[in-house]
């Protein structure tokens, strides 16, 4: 078959399935009915007031009005006396995982199904606590990905998965696997266990291939692994140069795992959009990310949450050493102006527990509405998206409503009552 007759059965192709396709979401709001929710009082994160009286229609998954009349025939939720929000972002997620039981050996004796079903598990716990878009960092061989189909197809409650794939690193680094006898669950490129500017193009490419939205790299050592070290720079500064520039060409943001100091700064000097835990930034560090624009995603809450009681002695020295230290130089980026979004690193704690981060931004530093806007717009920013993080005519329909004022006390964050995620009810009335 020459050129032209195989593109020629190509376009037949394309032409028969989309004959055979739904319309897309969006061209279907005409048809679809109308929601109007009502309550007692709405968040608006952009002016940070509280608005008494909301009235939000709601059509074909898409917010297409806020204020206003009561359209005729649509159908209205009064949820009483909760604030309504927007859907809460949390961008640093491990959807599939968790420390639970033997979670050491799971490795080695569980597969893809079983990572992808506790991932349903999680899924639900996190989109019942208010969190309906999270940035999932990190899931072996592609789970989170099946499980985002699983959700946007309806078989499954839970919120967006805006999934890194597998996580890029080093040869026996944290984004490897670590710990086992050589032979043992020994990875490549394709797995994201990548070494020197070509492999790591590849393990860019390949994540890209199979469904990744955003690239994570592990900069330097972390904590959860078996390697000895937990701030140690793995990844070059040219390594991670040669990350983002492929990255960049297939459309896609990096988010750079990073404990350690230099590797920090050079993570920020190779470009990429957010610093996951930051935990050792000194001024150097805080003063390079300001003048690049560069969020830091600080994973801060489980500094007090995680069961250290659950971690092999190795590991626990690791965390007993730098989480402190973590939250010390937090304080210092909030003060010195840092773009902060926010990142729970849920797994390490209880999925459906997220919202808790938000206290402790406001402890060391931030006001209420800065911390809230942390976890929508700002949240939103960092995805490159304009869809959410917002009640606004035109977003999606994702909404949460809460008890309390959260301008007075964002633990109401923590007292979720009701949950649409696109258009869906998956909490509180139905």
């Amino acid at each position: 078959m020459n050129r032209r007759v195989a593109l020629a059965a190509v376009a037949a192709c394309a032409a028969a399935l989309s004959a055979l396709s739904p319309t897309p979401l969006r061209a279907q709001s005409a048809e679809a009915p109308l929601t109007v929710i009502k309550a007692a009082r709405m968040l608006d994160v952009r002016a940070g007031r509280v608005v008494d009286a909301p009235v939000i229609t709601v059509q074909g998954g898409t917010i297409t009005a806020v204020g206003g009349a009561v359209p005729a025939g649509a159908r209205v939720i009064d949820l009483g006396d909760v604030t309504l929000a927007p859907g809460l972002i949390d961008l640093h997620t491990h959807i599939t995982m968790d420390i639970e039981g033997n979670w050491v050996l799971r490795a080695v004796t569980e597969g893809t199904a079983d990572e992808a079903l506790r991932g349903a598990r999680n899924a639900r716990a996190t989109v019942e606590a208010g969190f309906t878009t999270v940035r999932n960092l990190g899931s072996g061989n592609f789970a989170d990905i099946a499980l985002d189909r699983a959700i946007r197809a309806g078989f499954v409650p839970g919120p967006r998965i805006v999934s890194a794939g597998n996580s890029i690193g080093i040869t026996g680094g944290h984004c490897d696997t670590t710990g086992f006898a050589p032979g043992v669950l020994e990875q490549d490129w394709r797995t994201g266990v990548a070494d020197g500017p070509d492999e790591l193009i590849k393990a860019v490419r390949y994540q890209a291939k199979h469904g990744a939205q955003v690239i994570k790299i592990c900069a330097t050592a972390g904590v959860l692994s078996f390697d000895a070290t937990v701030g140690a720079q793995q990844l070059s500064e040219t390594e991670m140069r040669a990350v983002v520039e492929e990255a960049t060409r297939h459309g896609l943001r990096v988010a750079a795992h990073a404990h350690g100091t230099e590797g920090i700064k050079a993570a920020v000097r190779a470009g990429v959009a957010s610093i996951e835990h930051g935990s050792l930034l000194d001024d150097e560090a805080i003063a390079l990310m300001k003048a690049r624009g560069t969020y830091l995603v600080p994973t801060t809450y489980l500094v007090g949450a995680i069961d250290l009681s659950a971690l092999p002695p190795p590991i626990r020295a690791k965390a007993e050493y730098v989480l402190p230290l973590a939250r010390q130089n937090l304080r210092k980026a909030i003060a010195a102006g840092v773009k902060i979004a926010f990142g729970t690193d849920a797994a390490v704690y209880p999925h459906g527990h997220n919202a808790r981060e938000l206290s402790v931004y406001v402890q060391l530093g931030m006001t209420p509405i800065e911390a809230i806007r942390s976890a929508t717009t700002v949240a939103a920013e960092v995805l490159g998206v304009s869809d959410r993080g917002a009640i606004e005519a035109g977003r999606l329909a994702d909404l949460i409503a809460v008890g309390g004022d959260p301008l007075r006390d964002v633990a109401a964050f923590q007292d979720v009552r009701f949950v649409m995620a696109a258009g869906r009810v998956v909490k509180g009335s139905k």
